[in-house]
């Protein structure tokens, strides 16, 4: 059985974790509080999911999904996710994280960001543009006419096809933007943020984004 480690317990975070379970997965959750605060959460979720430090989430997940503010990225622990395949559905809020002069003067991305943080792992950008109430609602059967897609990015192709995969358990059809490099294309403001759209509205709107 496949265990994923979530570092992070916001909406997006539980969320997941509750979409996970109900798919079969075991689920390993942190949050910057601490294990004893997520007590009510992992009960809701059932036997599949444990509360955990971010080390012991990191170290359990078979891959890992970080979904924490931008400004924390810092702490996400490093050597117990050399390896592995990191799910990143960070964005930048400056009015939340901070001005960040690498983001402000377009010289890198949110997702290059943790992968510089974690240069031995496999990042790929995912659910960063979706709200949380959408992720367990909007999802239909491959085929399903005119079915919402998501965005992924990463600089491994094996990061990209296991969120690939990941959307379509959720019910989602998926579009990569290609290398982290380009995954400001679907970052804030940009046209594909948080809109429902299908996979070829996705592909043109990631098409006219403006950096």
């Amino acid at each position: 059985m496949t265990t994923v480690g979530i570092i992070g317990a916001g909406h997006i975070g539980s969320t997941l974790a509750r979409g996970l379970v109900d798919r079969g997965y075991d689920v390993v959750i942190s949050n910057s509080r601490g294990p004893e605060t997520l007590t009510d959460l992992v009960g809701a979720l059932g036997e599949r999911a444990t509360a955990a430090t971010a080390t012991d989430a990191a170290a359990a997940g078979d891959f890992v999904i970080v979904t924490v503010p931008l400004k924390a990225l810092d702490a996400v622990p490093v050597a117990p996710l050399a390896g592995k395949i990191v799910l990143d559905t960070n964005n930048y809020y400056w009015e939340r994280d901070g001005r960040i002069p690498a983001l402000e003067d377009k010289s890198t991305t949110t997702s290059q960001l943790l992968q510089d943080h974690l240069p031995d792992s496999k990042v790929a950008k995912a659910f960063n543009h979706i709200t949380s109430g959408d992720i367990l609602t909007d999802g239909t059967p491959a085929g399903t006419a005119d079915r919402r897609a998501l965005a992924t990015a990463s600089d491994f192709e094996d990061a990209a096809a296991l969120a690939t995969d990941l959307y379509d358990e959720f019910g989602f059809d998926t579009v990569n933007v290609g290398p982290l490099a380009d995954s400001w294309r679907v970052e804030r403001d940009r046209p594909a943020y948080v809109v429902r759209q299908n996979k070829d509205e996705l592909t043109a709107n990631l098409a006219r984004a403006q950096r």
